[in-house]
């Protein structure tokens, strides 16, 4: 099962996906946002491991970009 944290990372990626484009959550939520850091930092470690820096660099921007909406919501910050 060495492919369960890819698989983890990239279904986090596309519920969260699903979910805003079937107009079930926003994009400001913190449950997308959560998903969103989830799944890329899974994949993120993966990447990592295969030494693989296209998609450590994708990867890692994706991640790191959701960690401003989540500190936003988790301290009620605008």
């Amino acid at each position: 099962m060495d492919q369960l944290p890819q698989l983890i990372g990239a279904g986090a990626l596309l519920i969260g996906y699903a979910l805003t484009q079937t107009g079930r959550i926003r994009p400001d939520t913190l449950l997308y946002l959560v998903l969103n850091a989830l799944g890329s930092l899974l994949l993120l470690i993966d990447a990592v491991r295969a030494l693989q820096w296209g998609f450590i660099i994708l990867e890692a921007a994706w991640f790191l970009f959701s960690l401003p909406g989540i500190f936003r919501l988790a301290t009620g910050r605008k």
